[in-house]
């Protein structure tokens, strides 16, 4: 059967790729500065002063990315406009003494990041991903991609409650993957893997920011091809698009309103209270030294940020097929159906009718629909680091994202042509 015509395949196609290659939240923010650099900007560092030039300029602090592009005629009290995002997902990180086992197997002692779906991760190929840091102080990035480890689940031979009460699993005893056999565990095993195999000197190695990831890659699903299935969509997808959004509106040049940003941040899954996360100070100093290196005072400071939005873009749920009870009965967000505007009351989400209006405005400007998302009153509701961003800058923020399944499963599911659909409403955004 020939597949139906879409949007863009070719973005798609591109997140498959940025997907894959960003197992760790250092990966990808690595990847997206790759991407700026194509585009013209470049990296400044946070411990030099900083010009005022136009063009475009990023900041890379472990794994969140603060990119800007600054138009030639921006004014000191130009406002920005900014989309947000985290580059976090739930997963398995390595312990400080990552080497354990029992009764002839090798085994890795992780800690549960986030909330994962626990599940997700039993009988899956995992690799290991991350950060380590070697004795001068530099970083390296890893990425051991090809079945490592494994999280085996119990059989129902040896659990036949399984079935009828389904499954339990302790945190602690139950997810430690194996890696090998051996009865002698001895301390340094893996590390020194991780050394040989990034080709570092035994030794070198003294601290490390290393997690697991299945290695099975993104994949089209469904028989036209019109599902895409693969890891961390929760919420690389949203760091995709706005890297494409910032890139793309950068190539226009001058006369932009406003000042385009992409603010991606780590730590979300687990609160944002981090000097990377969204509740760290990173954003706002950003901002304000933009701000003053172009000759700004604090007034100019004040008006900036008075006339800023930031569009927080976050994965949310589109309506699960088999457990539609769960959702609001009058809100079922589809697959393919655009982009989704989160409300929430309570304020767990920060979008009220002024912010509304600006996304619709971008969404029509973009010819492109969107859909609303409220939680079934019934339920408690997710948050995202839009109320952070809102409450701790002052700055107008909105929630909006991709409506997907199975979230923060090892391995989630969305439409194809809504990746493509979100960009370029955040390109129409940024334009102001």
């Amino acid at each position: 059967m020939s597949e139906p015509p879409r949007f863009d395949r070719g973005h798609t196609d591109d997140l498959m790729s940025f997907l894959a290659a960003s197992p760790s939240p250092y990966h990808a923010v690595a990847n997206a500065a790759e991407r700026l650099e194509k585009a013209g900007f470049r990296q400044v560092s946070e411990t030099d002063a900083w010009d005022g030039t136009s063009g475009g300029k990023y900041v890379l602090r472990g794994g969140a990315i603060v990119a800007w592009y600054v138009p030639e005629d921006a004014a000191p009290h130009t406002p920005f406009r900014i989309v947000g995002a985290h580059t976090d997902s739930p997963n398995l990180r390595v312990k400080p003494l990552p080497d354990t086992g029992a009764h002839g197997w090798r085994q890795v002692a992780v800690e549960i990041y986030g909330g994962p779906l626990l599940n997700s991760w039993l009988d899956r190929d995992l690799g290991l991903a991350g950060r380590v840091t070697l004795r001068d102080g530099s970083t390296r990035l890893v990425n051991v991609d090809r079945p490592l480890l494994r999280v085996p689940q119990l059989a129902i031979h040896l659990d036949r409650s399984v079935s009828a009460e389904g499954l339990k699993l302790d945190k602690q005893r139950h997810l430690q993957p194996v890696w090998g056999l051996g009865g002698d565990v001895r301390d340094g095993d893996l590390i020194a893997f991780v050394e040989e195999t990034a080709g570092l000197a035994a030794g070198e190695v003294t601290g490390w920011d290393l997690m697991v990831h299945s290695v099975e890659p993104p994949a089209y699903l469904g028989r036209d091809k019109e599902l895409l299935a693969g890891p961390r969509m929760d919420n690389l997808l949203s760091v995709h698009a706005g890297t494409a959004a910032l890139a793309a509106v950068s190539a226009t040049g001058g006369g932009l309103p406003y000042i385009p940003v992409l603010a991606a941040f780590d730590h979300e899954e687990n609160g944002s209270q981090s000097d990377t996360g969204a509740d760290g100070p990173l954003l706002g100093s950003v901002l304000e030294r933009s701000v003053f290196a172009r000759g700004g005072s604090y007034e100019d400071r004040a008006r900036a940020f008075a006339g800023t939005v930031c569009l927080s873009s976050d994965t949310g749920h589109a309506v699960h097929p088999n457990y539609a009870e769960r959702h609001d009965p009058t809100h079922h967000p589809r697959v393919n159906g655009g982009p989704i505007l989160k409300v929430n009351v309570n304020n767990r989400y920060a979008t009220d009718g002024s912010g509304r209006a600006v996304w619709a405005a971008a969404c029509e400007r973009a010819d492109v629909p969107f859909q609303s998302f409220v939680s079934n009153n019934s339920m408690p509701c997710g948050t995202t680091i839009g109320p952070i961003t809102a409450a701790r800058h002052g700055i107008k923020t909105v929630d909006i994202g991709v409506a997907i399944l199975s979230m923060h499963s090892a391995r989630e599911l969305c439409g194809v042509d809504d990746p493509w659909l979100l960009a370029n409403a955040l390109v129409a955004f940024l334009e102001g």
